[in-house]
């Protein structure tokens, strides 16, 4: 059968050719290089590749590229991501899809790979961040094979919004008009041409602790009880759905106990699909209000921060936020500080702030922190260093160290709003911030009990 690879290219399907033509004639499978979504079920991506495979008469086979030289990346984010990648095998065991781990980077295993197993055509996710572009362009170079990319992490495909958006105000009623068409069940073909296992390519074990020491990966501590992988995932959001939805709406600000999903670290590795996770929530049966105010956190302000990182090359500096902000804040830049802290004062959350502290420590400790705290830690950042580009690239360092859901498009939306106003609005002016949202001690304990948040994190010392 004849498959053009511009016959799929379908930006509204999330699906766009990096490579054009028609797959070798000669191919032997359909290769997908997982990347961003780590996991073998609710995948478009990996979808699309069983689909072309089953049309091609072609079995697939999945590889993932395990590189030591991720930016940022630290041993706790490597354990939790091969947790992940055992479940993913094994989900696509089920589905008559072999996976192969190998290590290196991504843009010379995937292309060595394809040549070795003779791939008809090439099938990835999509990731906005910089170096996932970087893979993928020096990817699609190397290959003498249609290359095409599925956006596998998100409920309205993002090539639907190919300019940056100036706020939630702006996407939100195009997403709203939208996803209910997207917010449908994903399916989970079979793949119906099997790989002889004599042919099968080479890979490497899951072998957490050896992979690891084999890296040679450092860095900030493990969290072991921070389980990944969708078997994980399905758990937790279970957990959510019975005992925190029905008090999300109002209750959502509040740290201890979390009525949040905690779900973020596995949204970022791909461990469960967003559509999966909305349409759960939407058929939960809890209260409207808690179920469009999870929403609007799901869809609305993940999906804007995906934009902004695919759409804004500095997304990840100062002057990636907009003029007015950047304005005020040089404006500023000498006003005087009310006290002044290094990087490694911060880092080892040795201020003045109980709170701060409490916030910095429950990062260091358990690689996570309460969305309403990492907004207060952020400008608390901006108020305590010597101009705006340090505060922002400190709090980018500790933010991908540390949290378990760092190094992605939410944090660098979230530190861009909290230091550079990236998708608000000006406010009252005041010293050092100018125009840029101010938050302080005495505003946070009307949205929670920060006395019982710090014991509580004392008591995880």
């Amino acid at each position: 059968m004849k498959i053009g690879v511009d016959q799929v290219n379908d930006p509204k399907a999330g699906i766009r050719v990096l490579r054009h033509g028609m797959p070798d004639p000669g191919g032997r499978c359909v290769v997908c290089w997982m990347q961003r979504a780590q996991r073998g079920r609710d995948n478009p991506a990996v979808n699309r590749a069983i689909t072309l495979g089953n049309a091609l008469r072609l079995p697939v086979l999945v590889v993932f590229a395990l590189t030591a030289a991720y930016p940022s990346a630290q041993r706790r984010h490597y354990r939790f991501l091969l947790q992940g990648l055992e479940n993913a095998r094994d989900d696509l065991r089920r589905r008559g899809v072999p996976f192969v781990l190998r290590l290196g980077e991504p843009s010379t295993v995937v292309p060595a790979i394809t040549h070795e197993v003779q791939a008809a055509i090439v099938v990835a996710d999509e990731n906005p961040v910089r170096i996932g572009q970087e893979w993928r362009n020096t990817i699609a170079a190397r290959l003498n094979v249609p290359f095409l990319l599925v956006d596998a992490d998100v409920v309205v495909p993002s090539a639907l919004f190919p300019h940056e958006e100036y706020a939630a105000r702006t996407i939100r009623p195009k997403l709203q008009r939208t996803w209910d068409e997207y917010l449908q069940p994903v399916p989970n073909p079979k793949a119906h041409f099997a790989w002889a296992e004599e042919v099968l390519p080479p890979g490497e074990l899951i072998d957490t602790d050896r992979l690891l020491d084999a890296l040679k990966i450092g860095g900030a501590g493990e969290v072991r009880e921070y389980q990944g992988g969708s078997v994980e995932a399905r758990r937790r959001l279970q957990r959510f759905l019975t005992e925190r939805l029905p008090r999300y709406a109002t209750e959502r600000n509040q740290p201890i106990p979390s009525m949040t999903s905690e779900l973020s670290a596995h949204l970022h590795f791909g461990h469960i699909s967003p559509i999966t996770l909305a349409l759960a929530v939407r058929e939960s049966g809890a209260p409207a209000t808690c179920i469009d105010a999870y929403l609007e956190e799901l869809i609305v302000r993940r999906e804007l921060a995906i934009n902004f990182v695919a759409r804004n090359p500095r997304y990840d500096h100062l002057d990636g936020c907009p003029a007015w902000a950047r304005a005020t804040l040089a404006k500023h830049a000498s006003d005087p500080r009310p006290t002044l802290y290094s990087a490694a004062q911060l880092e080892a959350a040795e201020t003045h702030d109980p709170l701060w502290n409490a916030a910095q420590k429950e990062m260091l400790v358990t690689g996570r922190m309460h969305t309403y705290l990492r907004m207060y830690w952020a400008k608390k950042i901006l108020e305590w260093t010597p101009d705006a580009e340090s505060a922002f690239a400190i709090a980018l360092n500790l933010n991908d160290r540390y949290e378990m859901d760092g190094r992605d498009p939410n944090g660098y939306a979230g530190v861009a709003w909290a230091i550079g106003g990236k998708h608000d609005r000006p406010w009252p002016e005041r010293p050092i911030f100018g125009t840029v949202r101010f938050m302080s001690y005495a505003s946070t304990r009307r949205k929670f009990d920060s006395e019982r948040y710090i014991a509580w994190v004392k008591s995880l010392e």
